[in-house]
């Protein structure tokens, strides 16, 4: 990177019961890196942070975001069957759309994932879709469509995903930083 270019600020907020979500995440982040500053949080430690580009995501749940009623049920599956599914260690905690429900009102752009079911959309709804809809109804603006990366029924995700979500990234950062984007 060229010493007079500037380094746009971003924040990826992310909510994860089993680690498919996190990992997505951390590859996004990868593929942000090379244009753009970059700090990577779980949802619940993004209250009070005023970044301006926000890319976040969450865990498909009942056609959209989670609620705590769908966050116990996966606490529920983790301790019924722990060969299949590993909590996160904030996996219980709060949720983005409690975190949304807070109306961030300092986000001005930004991008929205999630992971999901490899079934057809519109049996399994989108998490993305619907923090999508959320910030461009506080006045965010997106800076690509909502994406959706996939998980088996063991909620591993599927080969090529984290790739995928690496060149999200990468095309995202070249969107922050050719609509010359500033976080400040």
């Amino acid at each position: 990177m060229a010493e007079a270019e500037v380094m746009e600020r971003a924040l990826i907020v992310y909510e994860s019961m089993f680690g498919a979500t996190r990992r997505i995440a951390e590859a996004i982040i990868e593929g942000l890196r090379a244009r753009v500053d970059c700090a990577l949080v779980p949802v619940r430690e993004a209250a009070g942070r005023e970044e301006r580009i926000v890319i976040v995501g969450a865990p498909t749940h009942a056609h959209g975001l989670s609620r705590r009623e769908s966050r116990d049920d996966a606490v529920q599956w983790a301790i019924t069957d722990p060969a299949r599914h590993t909590l996160e260690p904030e996996g219980a905690s709060t949720g983005v759309r409690e975190w949304l429900d807070g109306k961030p009102a300092h986000i001005r752009h930004h991008a929205a994932f999630d992971t999901r079911a490899d079934m057809p959309r519109i049996f399994t709804g989108s998490a993305a879709a619907a923090i999508d809809r959320r910030l461009l109804r506080l006045g965010s603006v997106h800076l690509d469509e909502p994406q959706s990366f996939l998980v088996d029924r063991d909620s591993h995700l599927l080969p090529g995903e984290l790739e995928r979500a690496r060149g999200w990234g990468m095309r995202i950062a070249e969107r922050i930083v050719s609509a010359q984007v500033i976080a400040s």
